[in-house]
């Protein structure tokens, strides 16, 4: 059985609430546990059925029970979560390279939530309530294991988060009802990180920057596509600038010349160093 997940809106930055828990966001993908009979299905927030991809996860609890989480890969190196493992073992199919990355990258499913158990609907209970039956819980195996949250100091927790160079914080307000929807009773405070870059092109059937920054040599390497932040003014002052830079085109984009420079945030960068989930802050001039 699935259920459509809760999702989180954006904070405009760290806050403290007396009326709020926090927990720290971990950097996986969403993930619906549903036991049902005896039988466990995994789906993803978009109703994907991915119980395959995840057979350590694959464990029964005591009763009929719907959990809502995050899947995710920690690096051993560095103690953090490791958003490319997971993606790695999320697009997997075939059985043989399934148990090759279930021992190379095991994967974990954190807890924050239990919609359904022993046959009652809980997602009309607060928040607290709902927790609190969550931490009752016998958990399978190791593979299992519950999202810790703090009340009140959400501050606090994003500077802990912020130096250990984490993914950012969640805010969910004591007595919020589970709905399938998003909703300012969550609200998500994600800890970027800031690079600038040269715009070296943009896409021709949909909106897209070409990004690149300088290798050591001071060539320009690829650093991904620019798709989200800007508004119709700096779109306009793009469009102004940049026909006198174009330096060739192919098929989808339109290249250019690197003059415009911008900052963007982002998550992170990737293990093959591109800017993880870009968005442009604003040119530099």
């Amino acid at each position: 059985m699935f259920i459509s997940p809760m999702l989180l809106e954006t904070a405009s930055g760290p806050f403290s609430h007396s009326e709020y828990i926090y927990e720290p966001k971990v950097d996986g993908h969403r993930l619906i546990y549903s036991q049902q009979s005896g039988n466990v299905r995994l789906y993803t927030r978009h109703n994907n059925d991915c119980t395959r991809q995840y057979p350590e996860l694959i464990l029964p609890f005591d009763d009929n029970i719907i959990l809502d989480g995050e899947v995710a890969c920690t690096d051993p190196d560095t103690g953090l979560n490791d958003f490319e493992a997971v993606m790695s073992r999320f697009s997997t199919k075939q059985a043989s390279k399934i148990t090759q990355l279930t021992r190379m990258l095991p994967a974990t499913f954190a807890i924050f939530d239990i919609l359904h158990y022993k046959g009652q609907d809980l997602r009309n209970l607060p928040l607290m309530e709902r927790k609190a039956i969550l931490h009752g819980l016998t958990l399978p195996s190791n593979s299992f294991g519950i999202v810790p949250h703090i009340e009140g100091a959400g501050e606090e927790l994003y500077a802990q988060i912020e130096a250990m160079g984490m993914e950012g914080v969640v805010g969910k307000h004591k007595n919020s009802q589970y709905i399938s929807k998003r909703s300012k009773e969550w609200q998500k405070v994600i800890n970027w990180s800031y690079a600038d870059v040269f715009i070296t092109g943009y896409k021709k059937t949909e909106f897209g920057w070409l990004a690149a920054v300088p290798d050591p040599s001071g060539k320009m390497r690829p650093a991904g596509v620019i798709e989200h932040g800007p508004n119709s003014k700096h779109k306009q002052a793009f469009l102004g600038v940049c026909r006198q830079l174009i330096t060739g085109e192919d098929e989808k984009h339109v290249y250019l010349e690197p003059r415009i420079r911008a900052r963007v945030k982002m998550r992170n960068w990737t293990n093959s160093g591109l800017l993880r989930t870009p968005v442009f802050i604003d040119f530099i001039l």
